[in-house]
């Protein structure tokens, strides 16, 4: 005959199923969230770490369902388990150890970042989904022994862990206290996990310990401001601000991508928005006011002194704007400025309004523009947006002698929308024999009607449209 389960017991073993489900999404989140400032965010490198995540775990549910599953050894796995997590927690998503990973990773060669990410996923994401699977796999078997009735509550307890650590990973740990404390907070519930089943306390003393002070020491703000000038690690973006050019100018990087350059000094700023702002922002006739609308706000700087066009910038990152008023520019935007937290591709899709200058500017992490600000359908939508004499500028990093598949289809894809009136600037000069150099390179497109003609030998009005243009 079975033996019931006391009530204490079978709250016991679904708080640690609940445990279980929250932390393996919360644990998914914080490293996708820190793997962008290396790799960027792209559905390749999610499907890798979800892949592995999923591939480990389900391991350990099968490795749960065949061991012993008694009270003893559902204890000794869950305390092991829970603590081993924790630890691992550390290792896999402090951005310190991060960066030494991936630097690791350079130095030896390996510079490709599908295979980087594939060896931290194989490395770093293999064992503890392992670990959540066989808990849960030896916990629901006890539980669905004792009662088969219990089969779907836990379930039911596993999904609400995982919906639970989804929605405050993201939406409130992430956001209010960063993504380095958030680190904090996962390994303490893992430590929790590991407590419900320890009987001897006192000999865990040691290993609880070193657990929570390697995940608070290695992810402190002081820490990481000290070795990084990191100000910000919210959900959405990594930031800091370094002084360069023996203090005379300040870039903002975000997700080590440099993103943004300041200095009274005019040649000492990012040349393109040098080109971009000399050359169409600066140029606007006083007695006329564009509308200019920047997708990829960065520090603000198209436009920076410019207080007599409207402008609106455009970016997922809500805390941009105080962090740059405050660290960046140190002072307020001017009044013609306004800044809108949205996703590039909502607010194209939802704009009623049309603007003189589209500025494109969306890089992410490194090199890298989101899979989805590179596509026919985004840059229609930006075409749509532009008033007849518009111009839009698209910033990129590519080959400017088409060596590289990236640089041929990105091409290829702005000459379909844009067929007629663009061209592209090279920033700085290339060597056009160097095939496997990217630089940066501006896409203009002039947004009026084209007469759509060419000339030939058997008919050529060149001579005509050139003298009859008036300039």
């Amino acid at each position: 005959m079975r033996k019931s389960l006391t009530l204490q017991t079978v709250i016991k073993l679904l708080v640690a199923i609940f445990i279980g489900g929250y932390a393996s999404l919360s644990l998914e989140l914080i490293v996708l969230r820190q793997l962008s400032s290396f790799v960027g965010t792209t559905t390749i490198t999610v499907s890798i770490i979800m892949g592995s995540f999923l591939a480990f775990m389900s391991m350990g549910y099968y490795q749960g369902s065949i061991a012993a599953c008694n009270q003893k050894s559902i204890r000794r796995e869950a305390e092991y388990g829970f603590l081993t997590i924790a630890a691992l927690t550390v290792l896999s998503a402090s951005y310190i150890l991060m960066d030494l990973y991936f630097s690791f990773l350079t130095y030896c060669g390996i510079t490709f970042n599908l295979l980087q990410t594939t060896i931290y996923a194989l490395i770093f994401l293999s064992y503890g989904p392992y670990l959540f699977g066989k808990i849960t796999a030896m916990v629901s078997r006890y539980l669905h022994y004792r009662d088969h009735n219990y089969t779907g509550k836990i379930m039911a307890v596993d999904t609400l862990g995982s919906v639970m650590g989804s929605l405050l990973t993201s939406l409130i740990t992430m956001p209010f206290i960063g993504v380095n404390y958030s680190i904090l907070v996962l390994v303490i519930i893992c430590i929790i996990g590991a407590m419900l089943f320890v009987r001897r306390f006192q000999y865990h003393y040691l290993a609880i310990f070193l657990t929570l002070m390697s995940a608070y020491l290695f992810n402190q703000d002081k820490l990481l401001n000290d070795i990084y000038n990191i100000v910000e690690n919210n959900a959405v973006s990594t930031i800091s601000i370094h002084d360069v050019d023996d203090g005379k100018s300040k870039i903002m990087s975000i997700n080590r991508a440099m993103s943004s350059k300041v200095s009274k000094i005019h040649n000492l700023n990012f040349a393109y928005i040098n080109f971009i702002n000399d050359n169409f922002i600066n140029t606007i006739p006083k007695e006329s006011k564009k509308d200019i609308l920047v997708i990829g706000a960065g520090g603000f700087t198209v436009g920076l002194e410019d207080k007599s066009n409207n402008y609106i910038y455009v970016d997922v990152d809500k805390d941009l704007k105080k962090i740059t008023e405050e660290m960046f520019l140190m002072k307020k935007l001017d009044a013609n400025k306004k800044f809108i937290v949205q996703d590039a591709n909502q607010f194209l899709k939802e704009s009623k309004q049309k603007y003189d200058v589209i500025v494109l500017d969306t890089y992410s992490s490194k090199s890298y523009i989101p899979q989805d600000l590179v596509t026919k359908e985004y840059f229609t939508r930006a075409k749509h947006n532009l008033k007849d004499g518009g111009v839009l500028l698209l910033n990129t990093i590519v080959s400017p002698s088409f060596s590289d598949d990236f640089s041929m289809n990105l091409d290829n894809t702005l000459r379909q929308v844009f067929s007629h009136n663009l061209r592209s600037q090279v920033i700085n000069g290339f060597n056009a024999w160097q095939k496997d150099k990217r630089s940066n390179v501006i896409y203009i497109y002039y947004h009026h009607e084209n007469p759509n003609s060419i000339y030939s030998l058997n008919k050529n009005i060149s001579f005509y449209d050139y003298e009859m243009s008036g300039i």
